[in-house]
């Protein structure tokens, strides 16, 4: 039963009554009764059955366990997260870009392209630069090379 209280408890409960857009305290508990009913022919007894008479020892164990795991790779992942602040807001480290740079520092061009940019957080250096430097040499690259200033 949806409603297993005593009658009593009831006596406050408020329900929309007619068409007069207003809250009236009904107490008529024959009319929960027939609401309940109605409800359970509409919808099946699973409408107005009590959620907590579906609940045993074994599930409320189970469903201690999932939290403690939940709990557990939460803190794992805010361990392996690094909060640095940022302008006064914490921000994960990962979330901030390796550079600012208006120029290419191989180079020294300007950085006016969107592409530029994705290749100054990437390569360290601009499209051009990837191209005439680091496409198909990316090993050497990475190791640390870059073509004297001269150039």
């Amino acid at each position: 039963m949806l409603f297993s209280l005593q009658p009593h408890k009831f006596s406050k409960l408020l329900l929309y009554w007619g068409n007069s857009m207003s809250w009236k305290p009904k107490r008529d508990i024959e009319y929960l009764g027939k609401l309940e009913k109605a409800l359970e022919e509409k919808y099946g007894s699973d409408a107005t059955i009590n959620p907590h008479s579906l609940w045993n020892e074994e599930k409320e164990q189970d469903y201690m366990s999932q939290v403690k795991e939940n709990a557990e790779k939460y803190i794992e992942t805010e361990k392996d997260s690094d909060i640095v602040e940022n302008d006064g807001i914490f921000v994960n480290k990962k979330l901030l870009t390796k550079s600012n740079a208006t120029s290419c520092p191989v180079c020294d061009k300007y950085l006016a392209d969107s592409r530029d940019s994705v290749y100054i957080l990437k390569w360290e250096c601009c499209y051009a630069c990837f191209v005439q430097w680091v496409e198909d040499r990316e090993d050497r690259w990475k190791t640390g090379w870059r073509p004297s200033k001269e150039k």
